[in-house]
């Protein structure tokens, strides 16, 4: 009888096993005429991770799901020297919004938890990415990648950004800009990002941006926030930072220590001054929500 379990209970592992197998799901391989990408890329639920690849594809896409098993659509057109790819991915079985977010909130049907996506793009290849995420987690790694633009758009998901390996962005990025409407995105060591302008747009939900690393060059920030949270980490006292916030008496603003007044809602470090350009520069409005500055992680 216990031979018999032992036997079940293996084949039923190596099912399961089989079942989780990763599998290249889509791919755009090198092509020389194109000098740029542009990757608009949508997934409705699940976890989605973006990595640099080892290889020239300009687009790698791998999952533990088979292609038949969810909807999607994707198209690829060259136009001119920029290669144009939309890519939209959504699980099956997982419609109507009141369902997806009481999965969410309540923890209802763990069972999407292990459906992945996994994104891998090509270093050396100038990317403009449009990733728009509703549901789940996203993890995205930009170490060492090209991007010359960033938009970042999260229904309810959980949207982490960073640079693993410390490594900078290849090029001066244009934008770097976010929208949270009720998930939450942490954005790491945007000082790698080399980015002229950060725009963040929070609803009701969360969003971190890091900037305790000193810039390699200098950025000009402009948020809004409605009812949420926008938590920002301030660089090193000898960096350059002036604050303008407009807010109403709906909200809250908590300045670090080392941010005085200067002007009528005009703030700055002590490294900041008149005839010294700000390396930091943020223009921020909140109506309902909390503006949060501290000193560093």
């Amino acid at each position: 009888m216990y031979k018999v379990l032992a036997i079940t209970l293996c084949v039923k592992l190596l099912g399961l096993h089989s079942f989780a197998q990763v599998k290249k799901q889509f791919m755009v391989e090198k092509n020389e005429k194109c000098d740029k990408i542009e990757l608009s890329l949508k997934t409705k639920t699940g976890n989605c991770f973006i990595r640099p690849s080892q290889n020239q594809d300009l687009l790698d896409i791998y999952s533990s799901q088979n292609l038949e098993e969810y909807s999607h659509s994707f198209s690829k057109e060259v136009k001119g020297k920029t290669c144009v790819i939309k890519l939209s991915l959504e699980q099956e079985n997982q419609r109507g919004v009141g369902r997806k977010i009481s999965r969410q909130v309540f923890g209802m049907d763990e069972r999407s938890n292990d459906k992945f996506w996994k994104v891998y793009l090509a270093e050396g290849v100038s990317y403009a990415l449009d990733l728009d995420y509703g549901l789940g987690n996203a993890n995205i790694d930009l170490a060492g990648l090209t991007i010359n633009k960033l938009k970042i758009n999260t229904g309810s998901a959980d949207v982490n950004v960073s640079y693993s390996s410390d490594q900078e962005n290849k090029i001066e990025m244009d934008t770097f800009s976010i929208k949270v409407n009720m998930g939450s995105v942490a954005a790491h060591q945007l000082n790698l990002t080399r980015s002229k302008y950060v725009l963040a747009d929070v609803g009701f939900g969360n969003m971190l941006l890091d900037f305790s690393d000193k810039p390699i060059m200098p950025h000009r920030v402009k948020g809004t926030v409605g009812a949420g949270n926008l938590i920002i980490h301030l660089p090193p006292q000898d960096v350059p930072v002036i604050v303008y916030v407009s807010d109403s008496w709906l909200c809250s603003v908590n300045l670090s220590r080392n941010l005085k007044k200067i002007a009528p809602n005009t703030f700055a470090n002590s490294s900041y001054s008149k005839n010294a350009k700000a390396i930091l520069t943020f223009d921020l409005d909140v109506s309902m929500g909390k503006i949060v500055f501290k000193e560093g992680r």
